[in-house]
């Protein structure tokens, strides 16, 4: 049993006491976000402790050279990273001339943070004695608002509680900022010119190579004891940080409030000429709003975005506290109004992974999207990718595919390849597979007729292009073979015939197919314009089927059951559950030699084919497949207890999908991995979502019917979700004795347990 840090509630994260040593990680947990920035859960006022210190901007990005020791054709020349961006938070204060550092103070108490889930508050509190005779108390609370997506909000409260305190206030931006995971420690920023005045502060600044421009901007204001504003502040700049300061002086028990503004202007979606006058707008919007009007908009935004996405669970608060932190980071990172922005692994929270695109956005956080929200937001993350079309046909140029083939990026900001690990950057392909996938998902759920033909049959007819020079004829099978993959289980590299990849590569050109033959019909105008665009010859159909047809699945040569891949027998099968304990996870402690020659998985391979295509195979197949792999797996994927999660609840074994589901839903609130601190795992959070509303909640579709087949944990009471499913929110409410399913669409056709359920 994983040992708990945060109090368990079901609505915050409450962390009381102060340790320097869960400083970064809480900077992780804490974290705030609204779609379009976000940040880390730095202290406004200074920390000379070990820190992580981030602020980002959805869109913008430094394609960082890449580092490798052996140059390889067809590797990318950068890895394109999320940019640490010019940072608006920062209140230094001094007290009787003493700096107030949480570090070097005499004394700190009564410390406490929440996060308020429900409203997207942050809250931090503390007292501080700085001097034997100084002791001042500090409350703050932040928000970076939904409901005008440029603004963030602090409103940081100082009490004198010992004597008099003379308060020096510098509240600035600061603009020497840079990536912790930056390659070769260039930096990434050129600033281009400040405004520094009583009534705006702010940097205009330029990624280098990217061009992007952006403004960060603030405006402070100070409320005495009474609430009156004061007089304005003063300001000065040196070095690239802008600064409004004052002196202000308390008397005991007296306190005083700044109010602080900011945010960014980004040049993506504004002229960088009007920066300084929307900022101005901006700032005089919020003045005149004042903080509380402002938390109540932000508030509502938030009531509205958990009427339809929240899941309530009774009887489990654990359970509930890990569903519901997984839920609202989901929606401060993505909110799908803009189809220039994807979702990265660690969202707002980090730099790990460069804050790119990965195959996890189609696989893992689109079925969340698509139910939680209007399936416009889900038909963003497709037109991503019909948008980058282009440079996935770039791509596989550049491996020498030819005929508009198209391979996906592993890792992307542009659509461009910027993953440099051979063996993930070329051979994990199933990313298009994915991708394929997720186009067949989304119109089945929203029942959104329209994307394929006006998008998708273009990305699918190139991945399927992909797929067919991809293969080759084996004269010793009799069959057509993949060769040179890495599967999702990536503790396997460079193998031949991966099950899943195969799989999906023959799914991917039946239904590609069929897709064809349906549009031509249907509709044959966008046929005509699409045929013309691809340079399209009735020939490839053909070649397709015989491809599909003859594709090798390595098999099991005794029992039933596909094998991971040519060579898997070849090793020792034995169970992750002999590995010693001070050996795991083993990522951290054996050879990459040792790892590939051994038989451990790390996350859903075969069973991840499975879980997707559960309708073409029976209850006993998936049996006998979860019975031989999951023992194999070690979980060191974050991915991984999500997909075994569902497989188990399908299968009838609810306490091991429960366990996985704690360890998916808390991975990061409990530091399973012992790496929360680098960022919160983001797109992993979906799968937790998936593994309640399509494991427990049983949540599928099978023959194009939507079928609830729910099961109830032992330690809860009831549990209730929504989904909204072809324009209709359904409410499934799931007790010890029944279903219930609300809706209000009586032509909606609902199996639950295998029965028709009428209105």
């Amino acid at each position: 049993m994983q040992k708990v840090h945060y109090k368990i509630d079901p609505w915050k994260i409450i962390e009381k006491d102060f340790d320097s040593s869960k400083v970064k990680a809480s900077e992780s947990i804490f974290s705030l976000g609204n779609g379009f920035m976000g940040q880390r859960a730095n202290f406004e006022e200074h920390y000379s402790g070990t820190t992580f210190q981030g602020s980002y901007i959805g869109g913008i990005y430094y394609p960082d050279k890449t580092k490798v020791g052996w140059w390889k054709n067809g590797y990318p020349e950068y890895f394109a990273k999320v940019l640490n961006s010019p940072s608006w938070i920062g209140i230094h204060i001094n007290v009787n001339s003493f700096p107030l550092d949480l570090n070097k103070c005499l004394e700190v108490s009564n410390f406490k943070r929440i996060l308020d889930m429900k409203s997207g508050i942050y809250i931090r509190s503390f007292e501080a004695q700085l001097t034997q005779s100084s002791r001042i108390a500090v409350e703050v609370k932040r928000f970076l608002s939904m409901d005008k997506n440029e603004l963030g909000v602090i409103n940081y409260k100082i009490k004198s509680l010992q004597g008099k305190s003379k308060l020096t206030i510098e509240s600035f931006i600061d603009g020497n900022i840079k990536n912790e995971d930056s390659n070769w420690s260039d930096p990434f920023w050129k600033h281009r010119g400040s405004v520094c005045s009583q009534d705006l502060i702010l940097l205009n600044s330029q990624t280098l190579k990217t061009k992007f421009d952006i403004a960060t901007y603030a405006q402070t204001e100070l409320l005495n004891h009474s609430g009156q504003r004061l007089s304005k502040f003063n300001f000065s700049e040196k070095e690239f940080r802008v600064s409004q300061t004052k002196e202000h002086d308390l008397n005991e028990l007296e306190h005083c409030t700044i109010l602080k503004y900011g945010g960014y202007i980004n040049g993506l979606n504004h002229n960088r000429n009007k920066f300084e006058k929307i900022a101005e707008n901006t700032v005089k919007y919020a003045s005149e709003k004042g903080f509380k009007t402002l938390e109540d908009d932000h508030r509502k935004v938030w009531l509205e975005i958990w009427d339809q996405s929240d899941i309530e669970i009774v009887g489990d608060d654990k359970a509930q506290q890990g569903i519901r932190f997984n839920i609202f980071q989901l929606n401060q990172t993505y909110d799908g109004r803009d189809s220039r922005l994807n979702i990265g692994p660690k969202g707002f929270t980090g730099e790990k992974y460069g804050g790119s695109t990965y195959w996890d956005t189609e696989a893992y956080c689109l079925p969340f999207y698509m139910a939680t929200k209007s399936h416009k937001v889900a038909r963003n993350l497709l037109k991503y990718r019909y948008d980058h079309l282009e440079k996935a046909i770039e791509n596989a140029e550049k491996l020498g595919f030819k005929n508009g083939s198209a391979l996906y990026p592993m890792v992307t900001m542009n659509g461009e390849e910027c993953h440099n690990e051979w063996e993930i950057t070329f051979e994990e392909i199933h990313r298009n597979g994915a991708i394929a996938y997720a186009i067949f998902n989304y119109e089945r759920f929203t029942g959104d007729l329209t994307y394929i033909p006006e998008m998708g049959l273009e990305v699918l007819i190139a991945i399927s292009r992909f797929w067919a020079e991809r293969v080759n004829y084996s004269e010793n099978k009799k069959a057509y073979v993949i060769l040179g993959v890495t599967g999702p289980n990536e503790y396997e590299n460079n193998v031949n015939n991966n099950w899943y990849t195969n799989y999906l590569a023959q799914w991917c050109l039946q239904y590609t197919t069929k897709e064809i033959l349906k549009i031509k019909k249907m509709h044959p105008q966008h046929w005509n314009r699409i045929k013309e665009k691809v340079s399209w010859q009735e020939s490839e159909i053909d070649k397709w089927n015989q491809i599909a047809t003859q594709i090798h699945f390595p098999r099991h040569p005794e029992n039933n059951i596909f094998l991971q891949q040519d060579g898997f027998l070849d090793k020792t099968i034995i169970p992750a559950s002999s590995i010693d304990k001070s050996e795991r996870p083993i990522n951290q402690h054996w050879s990459w030699d040792r790892i590939l020659r051994s038989p451990f998985i790390k996350q859903a391979d075969v069973l991840q084919g499975l879980y997707l295509f559960e309708e073409n195979f029976d209850y006993e197949f998936i049996k006998k497949h979860f019975d031989f792999y999951e023992p194999l797996t070690v979980h060191e994927s974050s991915l991984s207890a999500c997909v075994h999660s569902i497989l188990a609840s399908r299968l009838g074994r609810i306490e091991k999908a429960y366990l996985l589901y704690l360890r998916t839903s808390r991975l990061d609130l409990d530091d399973y991995n012992k790496e929360v601190e680098e960022g919160l795992h983001i797109t992993s959070m979906a799968g937790t979502w998936m593994s309640l509303v399509q494991g427990f909640g049983g949540v599928r579709i099978i023959n194009d019917q939507l079928h609830i087949d729910s099961i109830l944990p032992k330690s809860w009471e009831k549990y209730n979700f929504k989904i909204n499913y072809r324009n209709t929110s359904i409410n499934v409410e799931v007790d010890k004795k029944k279903v219930n399913i609300i809706h209000s669409n009586p032509s909606l056709a609902i199996y639950c347990h295998g029965e028709l359920v009428k209105i």
